[in-house]
């Protein structure tokens, strides 16, 4: 018997978008049809012609938790996630102890068990801290990184001799490296030219386009992926997963779409770098301030391109929460970093409704792709899958006084988004009409391959 039916919903099948009913049972996907016959069912939603996606799987988020919980912490940041329609998140290692060792590792992990309204899994840091790689691995860490080549929030930071014999590590553990492509020797040179800059497009002009390239031809070269002497692409010398985070410069997406013809690499960009531009400054000032930064216009369009063209293979909101006094200070001083788990649903259904990505293409970077980069049985709305469901809403402008993030604001205020509706976890209902529903700690570790259970207690 199953436990939910959902009714009148649109799905995408087979490339259109049909009527269809889906059945749920035990937390997940039981059946999916034109019409599902039962004779008994505990619960019916009628989605009276709404479209119907999967729950988002935001693999890039900071959650602030332990140690910045003033900014977010894993209750607020799941809320803001749920209310967006990201039903899965992944947190990356920069909090107040760094999980870099197993320690502050099951730290984040009792932390996010308490409070965590979406399932959940944890990236782990890499630093000085080569020990304990393969021990966090065997912890559950979904992956490693994003792994800082420049300085950024938290300072960790790495030189290339690091890089290479982690990515060594990381390569026979079998285990994906997420990497943060800057080159601090240029960061550094630029900052010392700028200090006396206090416009904020000073901070774009510190990280220019060339850092992320060359950081991204350096990463490329440790891990094997070499050109041969007709300056082709050659099949990497190594067998390493390799993902890039936010790639914002349209050379380094050159660089990677070359190394994709010939290799398994995987690439993000997120919302801030579609929907905002170095044109932003003059109205956000140093709240626009991220790493990488804001790009030019014509970049923005490029990433659009790389998007639709299958070069970029998941959008992730690097939530990266920051009060806004904090950020109401000068260029130099502002801490980098925008929130976005909320808006980065909303901003892409609008931008499906504009003509702007299909939403084929958009279910495959939000959803399909990040669960086969880290092999989550999520994604995809057909049977045997977990029922992480969304039923989407209206049209609404997005407006700060209706967010549930502890940072109080958004770049994105008077944009246009697409809220969900409803929000399905596992098949239970966790946000409705923008109301929490579920309680603290409904969500549930989702370990990474290292560790030898499917699920936290199964």
């Amino acid at each position: 018997m199953p436990d939910l039916v959902i009714k009148n919903a649109r799905l995408l099948i087979n490339d259109t978008v049909q009527l269809a009913e889906i059945a749920i049972e035990d937390g997940r996907i039981s059946k999916v049809g034109k019409i599902i016959s039962f004779e008994e069912v505990n619960r019916v939603i009628d989605a009276k012609g709404a479209l119907v996606i999967p729950g988002a799987i935001d693999i890039h988020v900071h959650f602030r938790d332990p140690g910045l919980t003033k900014k977010e912490d894993w209750y607020t940041g799941s809320c803001a996630a749920a209310a967006g329609g990201v039903t899965t998140v992944i947190d990356h290692p920069n909090t107040i102890p760094p999980t870099v060792d197993p320690d502050s590792f099951k730290k984040k992990r009792k932390e996010a068990k308490k409070k965590s309204i979406v399932d959940y899994g944890i990236n782990a840091g890499v630093t000085a801290n080569l020990k304990f790689l393969k021990d966090l691995w065997g912890l559950g860490a979904a992956g490693f990184g994003e792994i800082f080549m420049a300085e950024s929030t938290g300072g960790l930071n790495v030189n290339y001799n690091i890089l290479d014999d982690a990515f060594g590590i990381i390569e026979d553990l079998g285990a994906v490296a997420c990497i943060h492509a800057e080159d601090e020797e240029i960061r550094k040179r630029l900052v010392y030219l700028l200090k006396g800059k206090l416009e904020p497009e000073s901070h774009s002009k510190s990280r220019p386009p060339l850092s992320e390239k060359i950081a991204v031809d350096k990463v490329l070269k440790l891990a094997g992926y070499l050109k041969s002497s007709n300056n082709n692409m050659s099949q990497a010398q190594r067998n390493l997963k390799l993902h890039f985070c936010h790639i914002s410069a349209s050379e380094s997406l050159d660089a990677i779409r070359e190394a994709k013809q010939v290799n398994s690499i995987t690439c993000e960009v997120t919302p801030h770098h579609l929907f905002l531009s170095i044109r932003d400054y003059k109205r956000l000032g140093t709240l626009a301030k991220m790493n990488p930064p804001l790009r030019d216009y014509q970049t923005q369009q490029n990433l659009w391109r790389g998007l639709n063209d299958g070069t970029i293979d998941v959008i992730a909101s690097d939530h990266a929460p920051h009060l806004e006094p904090e950020k109401s200070t000068d260029i130099w001083s502002a801490p980098a970093g925008v929130p976005g788990v909320e808006t980065l649903m909303p901003l892409m259904l609008m931008a499906v409704k504009r003509n702007l990505i299909s939403l084929k293409r958009l279910l495959e970077v939000t959803s399909f792709n990040p669960a086969r980069i880290f092999s989550l049985r999520k994604g995809v709305i057909a049977p045997g899958y977990e029922a992480d469901i969304v039923i989407a809403g209206k049209v609404r402008k997005i407006q700060r006084e209706k967010l549930h993030s502890k940072a109080g604001w958004t770049p994105y205020y008077g944009m246009e988004g697409i809220f969900p509706e409803m929000t399905i976890s596992r098949g239970e209902i966790i946000s409705e009409d923008n109301q929490i529903i579920a309680k603290r700690g409904h969500g549930r570790f989702i370990p990474g391959q290292g560790l030898k259970v499917e699920y936290e207690g199964a």
